[in-house]
């Protein structure tokens, strides 16, 4: 599994009139995490944008376990568990960095597309490094 801890500190912008952490504001973490998941293993977004291939989201889920709020510290850990085909599934964890207890857990499926919105090949290099690291 490769994985990465992200952290997020919560801002009164991520907040709604009841204090907590605005649902939606969960998949803005999800992808900081993300694109600083794949920066760790060597693949920045940008420079995989350049190489012709962009990677949109095609499903999204998140199960809220606990409320967040303001001023709490979060950590997002984003894991890739499996090999990606023609989607890339990445997973994560969001944790109450205080204590350690689950807040969210949810999911992205990212498919490959050139940038005409046709469907791609993952790139090899990509591949390789994911094979490299799961194993």
């Amino acid at each position: 599994m490769i994985s990465h801890i992200f952290h997020v500190k919560v801002y009164y912008k991520d907040i709604d009139q009841m204090g907590i952490v605005y649902y939606s504001r969960y998949f803005e973490f999800f992808e900081l995490a993300r694109t600083e998941l794949l920066d760790s293993i060597g693949f920045a977004v940008k420079d995989i944008e350049k190489d012709g291939f962009f990677l949109p989201v095609v499903s999204a889920s998140c199960d809220y376990k606990k409320s967040a709020r303001f001023e709490d510290k979060l950590l997002i850990e984003s894991r890739i568990a499996q090999m990606p085909s023609a989607r890339l599934q990445i997973d994560y964890n969001v944790l109450n960095e205080n204590d350690h207890s689950i807040v969210a857990i949810g999911k992205t499926v990212h498919g490959f597309i050139d940038k005409n919105g046709k469907p791609k090949k993952p790139p090899k290099s990509l591949l390789q490094k994911i094979e490299s690291l799961l194993h």
